[in-house]
């Protein structure tokens, strides 16, 4: 269970997150309502570090944007496209959580997106899985990521909120979750409220899945 709350531009938000014990905050510097500056994220991160992993969230950027986040934020793990990163110089120690998007796998049920699989370059052992565009609250697939958290470890994303992240987990059983759009009041305010429950159902549905298979081993 890897649970991650993403596009954080408040302090409030910062220590909801954190009171709800996730493992890692996500800071937007891709084009976005949830867009900071590295410098600003720096600051609203500072009480984090050490106690979740504080993530940079980019999208096609350029060299020069990396470099000032490295420079000003510091990350502890960088999430872009994973078509972004063979043009990226990114330090050895810097952990990445590439993102693969439902729109880059044929939608058709059964073999095809087997298939599809199959020919593919081998997979990361990580990757971050959701619809064709972040933070719009748009669902990803769910039977592609089902198939894909067979061969990797997937972190869902991509329309989660409080009210469906159970479904999601029993599903297609990832390794994590993450939200962002489904824990706001408003486009880019998160609700300290929302991120609890949605960590609460959350936990819930790792739970029940973790009991299951306790109760019927393979």
């Amino acid at each position: 269970m890897w649970l991650k709350i993403c596009g954080i531009t408040s302090a409030a938000a910062v220590d909801a997150a954190l009171r709800a014990g996730v493992d890692a905050i996500g800071f937007v510097f891709a084009p976005s309502v949830r867009r900071l500056d590295p410098e600003r994220a720096a600051q609203l991160a500072a009480p984090a570090r050490g106690r979740a992993l504080c993530v940079a969230v980019t999208l096609h950027p350029e060299q020069a944007l990396i470099d000032r986040i490295l420079r000003h934020f510091a990350p502890d793990l960088l999430q872009t496209d994973l078509e972004d990163l063979p043009a990226l110089t990114l330090p050895v120690a810097l952990g990445v959580l590439p993102v693969l998007r439902s729109a880059m796998l044929p939608s058709a049920a059964g073999d095809a997106i087997e298939d599809a699989l199959d020919g593919a370059p081998a997979l990361p052992q990580r990757l971050l899985f959701e619809g064709a565009r972040s933070g719009i609250g748009a669902a990803a697939d769910w039977r592609q990521a089902m198939l894909l958290a067979r061969r990797t470890q997937l972190v869902l994303a991509g329309g989660l909120h409080a009210g469906n992240v159970a479904a999601a987990i029993g599903a297609v059983v990832p390794y994590g979750v993450d939200v962002s759009s489904g824990v706001e009041s408003a486009p880019g305010q998160k609700s300290p409220q929302r991120i609890t429950e949605f960590v609460q159902a959350a936990r819930a549905a790792f739970a029940e899945i973790e009991h299951e298979s306790h109760r019927n081993p393979r």
